[in-house]
């Protein structure tokens, strides 16, 4: 049964970073409210896929406080958005510090594309505003392939 909640919450997960993507895509916000639960359903998540408190989910916290350091740095010099800072480090709560690193390389494959895309779009109309890229696409997607990993790769 503890099997099926933790997938239920997955599901749930899932679903929380689809509206952040609509969200980001839409007005290149994330909302608190969406981060906070993010955050805060890696909880019931931690208890219903059997983690031990140590060092298990303090190893996700750890990981989870230094993605959030280093991502605040960015958002610091203007590299990123608050609730894109945010959002990898409540993501991040959710995996293993493995799975985080995984994360952050897809995240960043897909943002590289993400930035080139929307570069060319915003050069094609000709745009005088500033260009501004809507990395929760890019946290999303990585999320999504460390996420879905487990369910579609059963080679691995």
């Amino acid at each position: 049964m503890s099997g099926v909640i933790a997938n239920f919450l997955i599901a749930t997960l899932a679903a929380m970073l689809i509206v952040a993507v609509v969200g980001d895509l839409r007005s290149r916000t994330i909302p608190n409210w969406l981060n906070a639960a993010i955050a805060l359903s890696a909880i019931p998540f931690w208890w219903f896929s059997g983690l031990s408190l140590w060092p298990d989910v303090a190893a996700h916290v750890a990981v989870a406080a230094l993605v959030f350091a280093i991502f605040a740095l960015a958002f610091h010099i203007g590299a990123m958005g608050g609730g894109d800072v945010k959002l990898i480090a409540a993501l991040s709560l959710w995996l293993s510090p493995f799975a985080v690193a995984k994360l952050l390389v897809i995240m960043s494959l897909a943002g590289g594309v993400l930035t080139l895309a929307m570069l060319i779009r915003h050069r094609w109309a000709k745009s005088a505003t500033a260009l501004e890229i809507p990395y929760g696409v890019a946290i999303a997607v990585g999320g999504f392939w460390v996420l879905g990993e487990p369910y579609l790769n059963q080679f691995g």
